[in-house]
């Protein structure tokens, strides 16, 4: 019964931090008219820190030996989950379209799901693996808009390679976080990774700045948007996403970052006024149908090679 409300649990915070994130998706692009990619996520992370600081001080004495003991671990999870995957995206729209990053992007699970089963030794059930492609083909009908000829135009560019390092990036954090997961605490290990994030992003920032024409606007919207992202979706949402992936494993928890262009056309549709297209509904159907299967068990896992146990214990 404990183990049955433990999943529960693990799959709302799932769920809820992808409902956060898709509403992110929206006002990040208002964000674009404010602010440049990498100044904005300096912003997002410089809001986050400080709003967990008067509640960190503490907590973070108390962990120091634990986290400077795992330095190495933070800093990979500061480059891989603050500094990178978000930046990377932003990045990555000055070069590609967004159905482009969207394709890319939905290949996030896979990647999850590969590292987990090379270097966590997690099983990947045949259920998981078919709620996992199942989910993949729900976001390719979406975003090609049921269109076969869509499909067909696509066409690979150098943006699309930025959203692919963004991909294996947000992958490796996942995984690192489960690994961990019993050892680094997660509050704690938000904040510090929080401020060692803000400490990459500065500089580049400044040359952001520097050598583009791109202006920081500071008005009522810019400061609502940067609350709704410093707070909802740097905050609540890693806590979440972390907690959630700390207890039913990172190759389960990454079919669910399907569920985020899911909300992300909800929230579309509500505030922007957009129609909600026949191909969106049954693209949603099936990333869902997806989730649902990948969360199941089964008995009937694919296993591990052992030549990879030895790559396990270096990582």
């Amino acid at each position: 019964m404990k183990h049955i409300e433990k999943n529960r649990t693990a799959y709302f915070l799932l769920v809820l931090a992808n409902v956060i994130w898709g509403g992110n998706f929206v006002i990040g692009r208002l964000g674009a008219e404010y602010f440049p990619p990498i100044t904005f996520s300096l912003l997002r992370w410089s809001v986050a820190f400080l709003l967990l600081t008067p509640f960190m001080v503490r907590p973070v004495l108390r962990d120091s030996k634990v986290l400077w003991s795992h330095k190495w671990i933070v800093l990979l999870l500061s480059v891989t989950g603050v500094a990178g995957y978000n930046t990377i995206i932003y990045f990555s729209l000055h070069f590609t379209t967004s159905i482009n990053a969207s394709i890319v992007n939905s290949a996030i699970p896979l990647f999850i799901a590969v590292f987990s089963f090379l270097i966590l030794k997690e099983r990947l059930s045949v259920l998981q693996a078919t709620g996992i492609l199942l989910s993949v083909i729900g976001i390719i009908f979406i975003i090609s808009k049921g269109s076969f000829e869509t499909l067909q135009a696509f066409k690979l560019n150098p943006g699309d390679l930025f959203v692919l390092v963004a991909v294996v990036s947000w992958s490796i954090y996942s995984i690192v976080i489960k690994k961990y997961s019993k050892i680094l605490p997660a509050f704690t290990t938000l904040y510090v990774t929080s401020f060692v994030g803000i400490l990459i992003l500065f500089p580049l920032s400044l040359l952001e700045i520097m050598q583009t024409d791109a202006a920081v606007t500071f008005n009522l919207e810019s400061l609502l948007i940067l609350g709704y992202v410093g707070c909802f979706a740097s905050i609540v949402a890693f806590i979440s996403w972390n907690t959630g992936v700390a207890k039913i494993g990172a190759a389960k928890s990454g079919i669910f970052i399907n569920l985020l262009p899911v909300f992300a056309t909800l929230f579309a549709i509500v505030f922007t006024e957009e129609d909600l297209l026949w191909y969106q509904i049954a693209g949603g159907f099936i990333v869902i149908l997806g989730v649902m299967l990948s969360s199941r068990k089964n008995g009937t896992a694919l296993q591990k090679p052992q030549h990879t146990r030895h790559c396990n214990e270096e990582f």
